[in-house]
């Protein structure tokens, strides 16, 4: 899933939430931030654990305190994008799914400018760099299949007596959209069709047949 707009965000003060657990999640997201940078400008080859740590600002054994491996270290940064993703979808409410996805996919996903446009190069170098690297593909595809899972589960909270089969088809439909979307438009440095058109359109053939009720 993509890398969210605000990763801090998701991370704001509950009554259940320790500010130990936030400082916590806080050094995991920038490490993954370190992380992902560096892989996206160098190559997953050349990045070694120390100057993740060091872009980080912490430890190197603090690094490992937190992650086994380099390429695990972007997870937390991708499963952000993925989080505010799925509740972006719970908040529109009880509807048909082929309606409010491509809604939010745009709302998410369509984005120009600054900050924004900085985040989309970071992916698009950070995708270039999974496709050379096994290790790190394997980072994307785990936190996509999850991502999948727990969207099928807004999907049945936001229509009344789903099929489950059309849940999970719809939530796949959805998950592999986006992520094909993205990995079409990395893979393309001449690609002019922005990423969330290029989501969208590819949800609506994936979605197109899958009925809802059974």
């Amino acid at each position: 899933m993509h890398v969210g707009r605000d990763s801090r965000t998701l991370l704001d003060v509950t009554s259940s939430t320790t500010l130990t657990q936030r400082r916590k999640e806080f050094t995991r997201l920038d490490l993954a931030r370190s992380a992902a940078r560096l892989f996206a400008a160098d190559g997953v080859s050349a990045v070694t654990t120390e100057r993740i740590a060091d872009g980080a600002g912490v430890s190197l054994r603090t690094f490992y305190r937190y992650f086994r491996t380099k390429e695990e270290s972007v997870a937390p940064l991708l499963s952000v994008g993925a989080d505010q993703w799925r509740q972006a979808l719970a908040d529109t409410g009880p509807g048909d799914p082929r309606t409010a996805i491509p809604q939010v996919i745009r709302a998410l996903l369509d984005v120009d400018g600054g900050a924004e446009d900085s985040t989309r190069r970071m992916m698009r170098g950070l995708l270039r760099a999974a496709a050379e690297d096994d290790a790190l593909l394997a980072v994307w595809d785990r936190v996509n299949r999850d991502s999948e899972e727990r969207l099928q589960e807004v999907i049945t909270g936001l229509v009344p007596d789903v099929d489950p089969l059309a849940a999970r088809l719809m939530a796949a439909a959805a998950t592999d959209a986006v992520r094909i979307g993205f990995e079409h438009w990395a893979a393309d440095a001449g690609c002019s069709e922005p990423p969330a058109e290029l989501a969208v359109r590819a949800f609506e053939q994936l979605s197109r047949g899958i009925r809802l009720h059974g």
